[in-house]
């Protein structure tokens, strides 16, 4: 089955919250990388990390999935969904063509 890719949008739960965090944010983000890691290791996901945009800094990742279900699965078990929310869009991705995992 061909991959399905989609850019990941990461929306911050305020416009200053890259540099603002909690400590237990800052935990919780932690976790979200370490998260994110193991999906890379996988194979589902290309880049990600964040954008420092002037107007607010935010996460971006390029994901390939089997199917939208596979990355609604990855997005509910992310540890930064408790404080933060996630867009995404459908994404005619060109990819070198080697394994990842």
């Amino acid at each position: 089955m061909e991959k399905q890719y989609y850019a990941v949008h990461l929306l911050p739960s305020r416009p200053n919250f890259a540099t603002t965090m909690t400590e237990s944010e800052r935990a919780i983000m932690t976790d979200h990388v370490s998260y994110w890691m193991e999906k890379m290791r996988q194979g589902k996901v290309y880049a990600f990390g964040p954008v420092f945009d002037p107007k607010e800094i935010y996460g971006l990742g390029i994901v390939a999935v089997e199917n939208e279900q596979e990355l609604k699965n990855i997005i509910e078990n992310d540890p930064a969904g408790k404080i933060n929310k996630y867009e995404y869009f459908p994404m005619k991705a060109i990819v070198p063509n080697i394994s990842l995992a």
